[in-house]
């Protein structure tokens, strides 16, 4: 598919804040939506391409090949909405784990500051390709690193014990 029309396709796009914070999609048809959501497609692998705004109904109303791509002010609306609903901490560095075998606490440096978690099992870290790592903890909160082999050697030495 060639990117320019869904860029045309955008251009007219209005998506903006009703009285109640909730997003309301204006269509380059003219069809206003109430109560829209963006959803990723791809949300770890290609965050900036193939966003789906979707109605109340579940249902796909307009797609979005690359965010980068909107206007300034609609891009903005849907980065923040798509920021307060997708909260995965990336691990910066492992400083500690309490433990080799699992369940083991963990102490960690985040994007978003210092945590501890508890690891319930080894099967709670699922490789991505590329070096990324998706750590779910035991209150369901996934972590993300995005290159496990960019991390300092401690914290390599750590997860190795995992993996």
């Amino acid at each position: 598919m060639n990117g320019a029309p869904a860029m045309d396709e955008n251009r007219d796009l209005r998506i903006e804040r009703n009285a109640f914070g909730r997003l309301v999609l204006t269509a380059p048809d003219g069809a206003v939506h109430d109560g829209v959501l963006p959803v990723r497609a791809f949300p770890i692998a290609a965050p900036d391409e193939g966003v789906s705004i979707v109605g109340a109904d579940g249902r796909e109303l307009h797609w979005i090949e690359r965010l980068s791509a909107l206007p300034p002010a609609p891009r903005a609306l849907l980065e923040a909405e798509l920021a307060s609903r997708e909260f995965m901490p990336t691990i910066l560095q492992i400083s500690a784990v309490s433990t080799f075998s699992t369940p083991s606490n963990w102490t960690v440096e985040t994007d978003r500051g210092s945590t501890s978690f508890v690891l319930k099992g080894e099967e709670d870290i699922r490789r991505l390709g590329h070096g990324a790592l998706l750590i779910v903890d035991s209150h369901g909160i996934q972590f993300l690193v995005r290159d496990r082999l960019a991390l300092d050697r401690r914290s390599k030495k750590l997860l190795e014990r995992f993996l």
